[in-house]
């Protein structure tokens, strides 16, 4: 069926809103013959193709193209290659037909952005396989990552046509990858969009109760806002600033990160918005010069925090983004986060890669960015196990906070916060990290594993008798440095599997049990190991004693908890059933009541969290998360054919007591404990497992078990117990 002349009227309208868009970016007559051929080759392409919202196809490349001109910076040949990336995917037309008919740059492109199809292998992810080939395109053209990161924001921006399943396996693609991925591209606002279009869509009611208070409190804000900004107006007025400047409200999804990490209201959220002062620089003195005329401007308004100065103009952020950030006393005791910068850091903070290879292009400054891409060439060329091992290992590099240490001679280096000696050592060259033995840290002897501050100086021992430890991996936090283990243990990995099989089976022997795929699938959990391969390798490397596997065996392997719960996959009501329907329906009850459930250990819910099935291929178990669960997202984004379809509910009928942990911190004072246990209690009549606290200078932390019915009655009693006085918080920990 074709379109119909609504159809043609809206397509015309997004064309030619593109082609108005394309007017900072087309030269001549060749760049608007080129883009308008590819739009015709696509709408001859697409014809009569509708996406699952009804609408035409058509205005799905359309607005990548616009997204890639107007918010990303790119140019002509970006243009081309967004209104054609589905073309061969989609469409009769081959990447041979698209170098034939637009060169050969537009073919790799477009072959770059076209999805990974085909067989794959059973031990690797679909997902994990699309993305690796996608970012391989990182040695060609840098263009395909961020045309791809457009075509995911517009897919983003509709996903409200799509199935429940569906938007959980999106939604944990771009919260695992693609946002993280724009955050380290520099596209701060594409990444704070994909991280609200995913709590949108993933968590709704929250968002619309969020989006609702920030709106309630929008006017005091602005006053708030208005008030402390006055003084620094007129000072920088007198100082001839040529400025902006605005107050930026917090994203929604960084504020419910933050009362999700902190377990506190709305309220308590204080620095709900930062104030951002962009000038026009002059040509002397230097930008960073002028950037502390102004920070010193403000500091003799305001009195400045000392610990929260944040100089991104001497070392700029690998990304590119450069900044002065400080945090000041407004009025009314309130701290506020005043960020400096020049209108060349604001484009570079707002458009990333795009505008930052701009402006290299003009002053051929040394970027950062090339050597990232460096780092993610040389982690593509190295031999990985599987595509999710890879998948994992870029994941590493891209949220990370940074510090700058030093080499013997001075020399500085950027490494992710968090970073030990032996990261270290594997950034200098993985010979010496494979070597290493020990560091000295500012001139004193520490153990490799030691973690690493800003400003150290670091000096790597090394011997030709050291040779890398599975444990390293554990101790390691850059992608490098556990890419370089890996493949140092690859190559001792086949002898230990052959070894590990044989020593399994001779305990087998003596155990006189059968190994069978029944037995693998018990022991495997039990010696935390997610594949044969992996439990045969830890046996082979002396990793895994076997001296405990009779007890192991004997043991119910199976989770107690669920003798206590189950679940179920709600049937859809129909006012008028066909036989067909009924049929349908009595066959799914059949296989719901039949299929296992069981809880997940990473986030251990309970009745009443919101809960995401995910059918386990190893087990054939539905493992149930927590719907706010990272593993889940990473599982969602490596495997996401494998959630389940249907939401899942708690069947209330078998409710009992439920373990679960909390933390506490506050004053102390004489009878706290009494307090909280009437609590908890005489009021709540809930029983307490445990309780641990410690003391120290007026202040107690400390742990407390309950076992509560479902989330509904531990909300209550952890409200309750907020009003204690001296608790100053309280969150749940499991």
């Amino acid at each position: 069926m074709g379109y119909t002349a609504e159809d043609e009227l809206l397509i015309k309208e997004k064309w030619d809103d593109l082609l108005y868009s394309c007017t900072r970016i087309c030269k001549n007559d060749e760049d608007w013959n080129f883009i308008k051929r590819a739009f015709f080759l696509a709408k001859e392409a697409h014809a009569g193709v509708r996406r699952r919202s009804g609408e035409p196809y058509l205005l799905h490349p359309i607005a990548v193209a616009k997204i890639a001109v107007d918010e990303i910076g790119l140019g002509v040949k970006s243009v081309v290659a967004s209104l054609l990336h589905d073309v061969v995917e989609d469409t009769e037309y081959t990447v041979e037909d698209m170098e034939r008919i637009f060169g050969q740059k537009i073919a790799s492109m477009v072959d770059g952005l076209t999805k990974m199809s085909g067989v794959f292998n059973a031990d690797t992810s679909e997902q994990a396989e699309y993305f690796r080939k996608v970012l391989l395109t990182l040695s060609d053209d840098v263009r395909v990552i961020l045309i791809k990161i457009a075509d995911r924001l517009h897919n983003m921006r509709t996903l409200g046509a799509m199935p429940m399943n569906k938007q959980i396996k999106i939604t944990g693609e771009t919260i695992y990858l693609f946002a993280p991925l724009a955050h380290r591209l520099g596209l701060y606002a594409i990444k704070t969009e994909l991280e609200d279009l995913c709590m949108k869509y993933r968590f709704p009611q929250q968002y619309a109760e969020i989006k609702q208070k920030l709106a309630d409190t929008d006017a005091n804000r602005r006053e708030y806002i208005e008030k402390f900004c006055a003084p620094i107006k007129e000072a920088l007025d007198r100082d001839n600033f040529n400025y902006e400047i605005a107050g930026r409200v917090k994203s929604v999804y960084s504020i419910w990160s933050k009362m999700q990490r902190k377990q506190i209201p709305f309220e308590e959220i204080y620095d709900l918005f930062a104030i951002r002062i962009v000038f026009k620089s002059l040509p002397f003195p230097s930008e960073k010069t002028q950037c502390w005329q102004i920070y010193s401007t403000i500091t003799d308004i305001y009195t400045p925090k000392p610990d929260r100065l944040r100089d991104w103009i001497s070392m700029p952020k690998a990304n590119g983004y450069e900044a002065l950030h400080s945090t000041v006393m407004g009025p009314d005791g309130v701290w506020v986060e005043v960020q400096i910068r020049t209108q060349r850091m604001e484009d570079i903070a707002e458009r990333g890669f795009a505008a930052h290879w701009k402006y290299k292009q003009a002053e051929g400054d040394v970027d950062e960015f090339d050597k990232w891409l460096n780092q993610i060439r040389a982690a593509l060329n190295s031999p990985t196990e599987n595509a999710v091992d890879f998948l994992d290992n870029f994941k590493l590099s891209l949220y990370t906070s940074e510090i700058v240490v030093f080499t013997p001679k001075g020399e500085s280096r950027k490494m992710p916060f968090g970073s030990t000696a032996l990261d270290f050592a594997y950034d200098i060259h993985s010979k010496i990290g494979n070597s290493a033995i020990g560091a000295k840290i500012n001139h004193e002897l520490k153990p490799i594993t030691t973690q690493i501050q800003s400003g150290d100086q670091i000096e790597i021992i090394t011997s030709d008798n050291a040779k890398p430890k599975a444990e390293w991996l554990d101790v390691v936090t850059t992608g490098k440095a556990k890419q370089s283990i890996k493949n140092f243990l690859k190559r001792e990995r086949q002898n230990n599997i052959e070894r590990g099989m044989e020593m399994l089976e001779q305990k087998m022997q003596q155990l006189n049990i059968q190994l069978n795929g029944h037995v693998l699938r018990k022991i495997i959990p039990a010696y935390e190991s997610t594949t044969k391969e992996e439990l045969y390798t830890k046996i082979g490397a002396g990793i895994i004693s076997l001296d405990d596997l009779e007890k192991i065996l004997k043991e119910n392997s199976g989770r107690k908890l669920l003798k206590f719960w189950t679940f179920l996959i709600p049937q859809k009501k129909s006012n008028t059933p066909s036989e067909e329907q009924k049929e349908s329906a009595k066959t799914t009850n059949k296989e719901a009541h039949a299929q296992q459930f069981e809880v997940a250990e990473c986030c251990h819910p309970i009745p009443g969290d919101k809960v995401v099935g995910y059918h386990d291929p190893l087990t054939d178990k539905i493992i149930v998360h927590k719907a706010t669960c990272d593993e889940l997202n990473r599982l969602a984004a490596q495997h996401g054919k494998n959630i389940v379809k249907e939401e899942i509910q708690w069947s209330r009928q078998k409710a009992m007591s439920y373990l679960v942990t909390a933390e506490l911190r506050g004053i102390d004072r004489k009878g706290i404990l009494m307090d909280l246990a009437r609590i908890i209690s005489g009021d709540f009549n809930i029983n307490i497992r445990e309780i641990n606290i410690k003391s120290h200078a007026g202040i107690f932390e400390g742990n407390l078990s309950l076992y509560v019915k479902d989330v509904e009655s531990l909300n209550a009693v952890m409200d309750k117990m907020r009003q204690v006085k001296g608790i100053e918080s309280i969150k749940r920990t499991l």
